[in-house]
Parts: C-alpha cells; sequence; structure tokens
C-alpha cells in the first residue's frame, strides 16, 4: 500500500499542518528561516504528523489541536535530524545534502535548538498538561537514546537487547507519543490512550528495523542514503549483531572490525557475512513481528477509514523500499 493512499483520509489535514508548519517556522532571523525551510522541505515522510492525524480521526477528534500537534512532532523529529547529521557528520539525507553540509554544523545545531523552542512554545498553547506531559517526556527520552547511541558506537559487544533500547528510545519514542496525542485530544480512556501509545512504539520499532535492512540492501535512488552509512559510523544495528553472533569465527570477526574501526574498508566481507548468516532475513522478521503486535494494540478500536490506514501503515512499514 503505498504512503500516499494511506495518507488519503487526511489529505486535508495534512494541507493544514504544512500551514501551520510555515506559519511557525516564521522568524525575523533570515538563516533560521532558511535552514528550517531546506530541511521542512526536503522530502520527509511526514510519518509522524499523520499518525497523530490518523489517531486524532480514530476516536472522532473534531478541533484543531490535532493541527498544532502534529506540527510540534515534525519540528521535534526535524530538530533530532539536525543534530543526528551533525554528530553523524552526515552529508546526505533523502537524497539531498543534509543541512550541516550546506550551512555548517554551528547553524545546524542552533536551529535545532529553535525548533524545539518553537515546539514548546506551541505545546502550551493547546493548554493541556497531559500533552505537555507526553511531548516532554518524549524529548527527554530521544535525548537519552542519542547518548546511548552514542555510547554504542564501534562496540561489537553491543547485544539485540541493548540495540532495540536504543531504537525505542531515539526512533520509537516519537511515534508512541503521536499515536497517545490523537489518543489524548479524543477524550480516550487511559486503557486505549496506553493501547494507542503500544501501537506506535511497536510501528516505530518495524520502521527501523527496515531502515537497517534498508542499509545493507537498499537502493541508494529509493532510500536517499549511501548503502553501509551505518557501518561508516561504526554503528552496531541489529543485522550485525546477528551476523556476530551466528557467523562463525572468521565471519564474526570480520564483522567486529568493521564496527571497532567504522569506514566501509570491509564493506564486502562484512555484506558476506550477513548474507551467510541470514541476517536481513532475521531482521525483516523481527520488524514483521512488531508490526502484527502495532496492529493488535489496534483491536479495540472501531472500524473506520483512520483505523484501517492505521493497520496500512503498519504493513507499509515493513513491506516499503525507502
Amino acid at each position: 500500500m503505498p504512503l500516499e493512499a494511506i495518507r488519503d483520509c487526511i489529505e486535508s489535514d495534512m494541507r493544514a499542518v504544512d500551514a501551520v508548519i510555515r506559519q511557525r517556522l516564521h522568524s525575523e532571523v533570515v538563516l533560521i528561516r532558511q535552514v528550517s525551510e531546506y530541511i521542512i522541505n526536503s522530502g520527509g515522510k511526514r510519518l509522524r504528523p499523520a499518525l497523530v492525524l490518523l489517531a486524532a480521526g480514530a476516536f472522532g477528534y473534531r478541533g484543531t489541536h490535532h493541527h498544532e500537534l502534529a506540527a510540534v512532532v515534525e519540528f521535534i523529529h526535524t530538530a533530532t535530524l539536525l543534530h543526528d547529521d551533525v554528530v553523524d557528520e552526515s552529508s546526505l539525507r533523502r537524497g539531498r545534502a543534509t543541512a550541516n553540509a550546506m550551512f555548517g554544523n554551528a547553524a545546524s545545531v542552533l536551529v535545532g535548538d529553535f525548533l524545539y523552542s518553537r515546539a514548546f512554545q506551541m505545546m502550551v498553547g493547546v493548554n493541556s498538561l497531559r500533552v505537555m506531559e507526553v511531548l516532554a517526556d518524549a524529548t527527554n527520552v530521544i535525548a537519552e537514546g542519542e547518548v546511548l547511541q552514542l555510547l554504542n558506537c564501534h562496540d561489537p559487544d553491543i547485544d539485540e537487547d541493548r540495540y532495540l533500547q536504543v531504537i525505542h528510545y531515539k526512533t520509537a519514542k516519537l511515534f508512541e507519543a503521536a499515536s497517545r496525542l490523537g489518543a489524548i485530544l479524543g477524550g480516550s480512556s487511559r486503557e486505549v490512550e496506553d493501547a494507542m501509545a503500544e501501537y506506535g512504539m511497536r510501528l516505530g520499532t518495524a520502521f527501523q528495523l527496515i531502515d537497517d535492512v534498508l542499509d545493507y540492501s537498499g537502493d541508494h535512488q529509493a532510500t536517499g542514503k549511501n548503502v553501509g552509512d551505518d557501518l561508516a559510523e561504526g554503528k552496531p544495528t541489529l543485522p550485525l549483531i546477528y551476523a556476530i553472533k551466528h557467523g562463525n569465527a572468521e565471519q564474526a570477526g570480520v564483522v567486529r572490525h568493521a564496527i571497532e574501526q567504522g569506514g566501509l574498508e570491509d564493506m564486502q566481507g562484512v555484506l558476506q557475512a550477513i548474507r551467510d548468516t541470514g541476517a536481513l532475513d532475521y531482521t525483516r522478521q523481527q520488524a514483521e513481528c512488531e508490526a502484527r503486535a502495532a496492529c493488535a494494540a489496534l483491536s479495540g478500536l472501531p472500524v473506520s477509514k483512520y483505523q484501517e490506514s492505521l493497520l496500512q501503515l503498519a504493513d507499509f512499514a515493513v513491506t516499503r523500499n525507502h
């Protein structure tokens, strides 16, 4: 199911979110506008704001706060991308030069700070302590995830549980918050709110695991990334962790050395080890398990076009090629 088809039922809401984003990006400081608009308009999937809208729709919300909160979630996500690319010294994202490559590291970090602070200004306007609690907690956990990932770099002894913790903190937490926000706006019970949060966490985990697969098997034109980017940065993602654990001594040694050293000198050996151990198949299977669990969390939702789109989104997360 193409992402465009999934978002059909929220097309007008997404246009409203885009209008909020353009309005809220305004700053008298020209460089802030330039960098913000560059990254916001760089062709992202807008999955997280779509989650806010779909979840709010599933619970019959009819106000306008979901537009503001969808924009808040996108600003938080964009701020993390700006900071991520500086930390990772990345030069390419979504097939375009990263903001730090275009404008420099200092500008990227500072504009990321602007987007965080603007997001908090906006969430206050919703006038809901519960909303502020969810977003403040999520932002804090995401920051912890960033530090955990930094600590894990170049460490070949990271196991699957510790890696999944990074995914839950760094990536899936914002998916969880986006889904929970829609339920809060819709006035759902805490039990149903928690089920929506479970959906978001599982969806975000599946999404990241497929990113891990695509890092070693994706097409450069489709993904907008260079194959092996994570390996070049010494990141021990699940395919590498699995290959170390299930490969023979030679295969494990090649992968361990590649993680420790970073760079792509051992790329062919790593790819061979990943293929021989079935690491990509295993990672994809784990993603599919997460997607099924995400769908199961929606079992209490009434049938609607929004609920159907949420189910389709879980399928898209694991069948996509970009």
